[in-house]
């Protein structure tokens, strides 16, 4: 094969040729389908923040006490995604914008880890080091019990239900 012919059969082949769309229609399809769920991640991200936003407007916390809205949004944002999650991939068969809007968008803009980090250092600055390492420690610990209680509830509830259903 010459330089030219070498040169020419490069360029015929996609910019990423682990792409497994061999033609032009199907990767502009696969494009739109990103676009599609980058929206649906925006929408749910914009009212789980307006949510967010509202428990804190709901619940306010002084920046040198102890910030329970935020402990108990993250916690049960981290229940229900336990609760979600098992739902979605063991009992129902949902569209597939479902997940990306609600786990991704939706919770992901309702749970605040962020503001978690910036409530230890409003801690720290104000004096209060011991009580910021405890809701450091109380906060991620919760999480994890929410995520995992939800989880495995859920799973119960489930084979529970399942179990009736064959009787």
């Amino acid at each position: 094969m010459s330089s030219d012919q070498v040169r020419l059969a490069t360029v015929a082949e996609p910019v990423d040729p682990g792409v497994p769309f061999p033609d032009t229609r199907r990767r502009r399809e696969a494009r739109r389908s990103h676009h599609r769920v980058v929206a649906a991640v925006a929408a749910g991200g914009a009212i789980g923040a307006g949510a967010r936003y509202g428990a804190a407007l709901l619940w306010p916390t002084e920046p040198t006490s102890f910030p329970w809205t935020t402990l108990c949004v993250n916690v049960s944002g981290c229940l229900v995604i336990g609760i979600f999650l098992v739902t979605l991939t063991e009992a129902w068969t949902a569209p597939s914008w479902v997940r990306p809007f609600f786990a991704t968008g939706v919770l992901g803009g309702f749970t605040t880890f962020s503001t978690y980090c910036v409530d230890i250092e409003r801690l720290v600055s104000g004096g209060r080091p011991g009580v910021a390492l405890g809701y450091l420690a109380v906060t991620a610990l919760a999480a994890l019990v929410a995520v995992t209680a939800g989880a495995r509830g859920t799973r119960r509830l489930l084979a529970t239900r399942t179990a009736r259903r064959m009787k």
